[in-house]
């Protein structure tokens, strides 16, 4: 019983430490790295590794919940209650975001040279800019899975 306890809690602490560092990230690195650098490619180069280490950090903690999942329901059967199917959509959105829409943004940063000073009408800089929607998006849809799946997560039945 005390280990179920403590899968139990080890899941909502890794998934609830994703979240809090999203909404950290979103409501203080970013915007505060932009507010106070004035180069803001500079600032956009702190954000992208910033990023770089929340999606590392909620890669982990994503392989955290599943594990104690698993250890808790002793069954792939975890894998499919709503919060760990939450968890493995909000880990491969992460994942995407890193390993494809980022690398495809730092290849465009390189080109241009400089984000800022490249016109907005420049083909390179329309697409960096879809891109960068991209990842806002994907962010933003990572949250709010998340904050279901953290209502799932502990509202689930005592195993």
């Amino acid at each position: 019983m005390a280990m179920n306890n403590f899968l139990r809690f080890l899941r909502l602490l890794a998934l609830g430490a994703w979240l809090g560092m999203i909404l950290y990230f979103a409501a203080v690195v970013a915007r505060g790295v932009f507010a106070v650098l004035s180069n803001r490619d500079q600032a956009g180069l702190i954000v992208g590794f910033t990023l770089s280490g929340l999606h590392v950090m909620g890669l982990v903690a994503a392989g955290v919940f599943l594990l104690a999942s698993l250890a808790l329901d002793k069954s792939l059967r975890a894998a499919i209650e709503p919060a760990a199917l939450g968890v493995i959509l909000m880990a491969a959105l992460t994942a995407s975001s890193q390993y494809q829409v980022i690398p495809r943004m730092d290849a465009l940063r390189r080109q241009m040279g400089s984000v800022d000073r490249t016109p907005q009408t420049d083909p390179r800089r329309a697409e960096f800019d879809r891109w960068h929607r991209t990842s806002v998006d994907l962010e933003g849809a990572v949250l709010l899975i998340g904050v279901v799946a953290l209502y799932f997560a502990a509202r689930e039945r005592r195993r």
